[in-house]
């Protein structure tokens, strides 16, 4: 019914509040946390056949909510406790940004997939979502994750965001650079 009143605010308001209704009602009922909660709204509005309306009646909304979300990351980590840990944050890193691509570099280039395809997909595995926030919040909620660690995820996922849209530039030079080396090729 609000869809055919035509008004964007309204709308958008209207979508707002389902969305939140849906993350408070999923920790409320499930006791999962609001962030699972709006993970759950998010994956519903979605789903709906107003989901396109809503994305692009929403973004104007998607710079602030991305202000606030990197500085909500920002806000969980805590840099002294990597300078204890220094091994873990490297080695964290290796896995994310050496250990998932290689991985996902054999597993499609054995499928046959083009060159561009296997680096993309490759390149694309080359950081942590952000669903791991939810997980490592949760994880050290329970007991599962320690400070220390929880650090080191927080800290690992900020790096490879950061570094992933400079990892997807050198897809043509890397391209480029096997294609001139016919073995490799």
């Amino acid at each position: 019914h609000i869809a055919d009143t035509r008004s964007r605010e309204l709308f958008t308001l209207t979508v707002l509040v389902i969305a939140l209704g849906i993350a408070v009602g999923a920790a409320l009922i499930f006791s999962v946390s609001m962030a699972l909660g709006a993970f759950l709204a998010g994956m519903i509005v979605g789903r709906s056949d107003y989901s396109l309306r809503a994305a692009s009646d929403a973004l104007p909304l998607r710079d602030a909510f991305a202000v606030l979300f990197f500085v909500s990351v920002g806000m969980l980590l805590e840099p002294a406790s990597l300078l204890d840990a220094p091994g873990l944050l490297l080695g964290a890193l290796a896995v994310v940004l050496v250990g998932k691509p290689v991985v996902a570099l054999l597993i499609v280039w054995a499928m046959r997939y083009p060159l561009k395809v296997v680096i993309t997909v490759g390149i694309a595995l080359a950081q942590i979502g952000e669903f791991s926030f939810i997980l490592s919040t949760i994880a050290r909620e329970l007991g599962i994750l320690t400070t220390a660690a929880t650090n080191t995820v927080v800290a690992v996922s900020m790096v490879s965001i950061v570094l992933n849209p400079l990892l997807y530039r050198a897809i043509e030079p890397a391209e480029r650079w096997i294609a001139a080396r016919p073995r490799l090729w």
